[in-house]
């Protein structure tokens, strides 16, 4: 049955609108980021947003598209850790940050993929576009491509890097979508995000991202900067059972932006909670049936419902079951027939799909007809 500890459900019989809205108190926070946004991992609810959507320079936040690409490639089992690229002049060339790869030298993907997290070579990113795709170009078309497919709609990538390009933008809600997939479908490959070092060619660099050494239980992702870009991170944390995924840029210097990442990061720790309401196959109510041979049909939950909201409007939380009511027979099982809505404050929160949790044949031609009558005569739930 339906958790006891939520407020009594109210049963509404209309039509219901698929909408999610931020939790209360998420504008209660100023941060001095130009962009930003926090969401909770379980419930994949903005927590806490500013200008999420607007397309800017990523710098090599932009890697994510990048590493996620070969982390694809990886699971499929298209390519193997031990297998090897090649290093053109091209990828040994490149300025910026660098892993120190050879040209000419064949590189392990495995050591490519430290390479690119933990070094953010702007190098190994295009040994692994080329060894892809032939062609850093092309492979900046698959990954517009690919971002398309995985609904990052604010993202254009024009090179593997990050390098400065008029036209190489993401979102920062586009980042945290794309960071959030990265730890969903690839658990054995996201915890190289939190190495705080990596050697090689007898180099070893420091992972700048700088809430791994803060104590907050971060543990990735990915910074970026640039002139045109500022100073970003990319960030997930773990506090207990709740995982945050965080992105911030447009901040003016390394230090700003490990302090307001910090500070976003634990205001919002601080902030929310995310509230388990109910799990799939949970009977939630029953709905009347119009012509059926039971008057009533079970509700049930369709997936699980998990709910972030700010902890002090906990007590202000509203559930109500909305669907299109009496449902005509026949009635088959777990056909959806209305969604479960969370409100507070008159923000709607989440919903999930109800589903009917038995089968109601309908009545016969003579039964009909005195369920008509009985209705004309008595009245609705007669």
């Amino acid at each position: 049955m339906f958790p006891k500890f939520l407020p009594q459900l109210s049963f509404v019989l209309i039509a219901c609108m698929v909408l999610i809205a931020s939790p209360s108190g998420a504008a209660d926070f100023e941060t001095r980021a130009k962009y930003a946004v926090v969401i909770d991992f379980q419930s994949n609810q903005t927590l806490f947003e500013k200008d999420a959507d607007l397309p800017i320079p990523t710098a090599s936040m932009s890697k994510l598209m990048t590493v996620y690409m070969l982390l694809e490639r990886l699971k499929s089992g298209e390519l193997k850790l031990d297998d090897t690229l090649p290093v053109s002049a091209k990828a040994w060339k490149k300025g910026g940050s660098k892993m120190f790869v050879e040209v000419g030298k064949q590189v392990r993907v495995e050591d490519l993929l430290r390479g690119i997290i933990v070094q953010s070579g702007n190098d190994a990113s295009i040994v692994v576009a080329e060894g892809l795709a032939g062609s850093e170009e092309a492979f900046a078309e698959q990954m517009t491509r690919r971002a398309r497919e995985l609904g990052l709609t604010h993202t254009t990538l024009k090179n593997a890097t990050g390098w400065p390009d008029p036209e190489h933008v993401m979102s920062v809600r586009d980042l945290a979508k794309l960071a959030t997939m990265i730890i969903r479908d690839f658990p054995d490959y996201y915890p190289i995000y939190a190495e705080k070092s990596f050697t090689y060619s007898e180099i070893t660099q420091r992972n700048r991202n700088p809430l791994l050494y803060r104590g907050v239980g971060a543990d990735g992702l990915k910074t970026g900067h640039t002139e045109a870009a500022g100073y970003g991170l990319t960030a997930s944390a773990v506090r207990g059972d709740t995982r945050l995924v965080m992105v911030v840029a447009g901040l003016e210097s390394t230090r700003e932006r490990g302090d307001e990442a910090e500070r976003l990061l634990k205001w919002a720790f601080r902030t929310f909670e995310t509230y388990r309401l109910g799990s799939a196959g949970d009977t939630i109510t029953d709905a009347e049936v119009w012509l059926g041979q039971s008057t009533k049909v079970p509700l049930m939950l369709g997936e699980d419902l998990l709910v972030s909201m700010a902890r002090a409007d906990r007590p202000r939380m509203k559930v109500e079951a909305v669907y299109d009511g009496p449902i005509p027979a026949p009635v088959a099982k777990g056909t959806q027939v209305g969604r479960l809505v969370v409100t507070s404050n008159g923000a709607r929160l989440a919903t999930a799909p109800l589903l009917a949790a038995a089968d109601v044949e309908p009545l016969g031609p003579m039964g009909r007809i005195g369920a008509a009558l009985a209705h004309v005569i008595w009245g609705p739930g007669s």
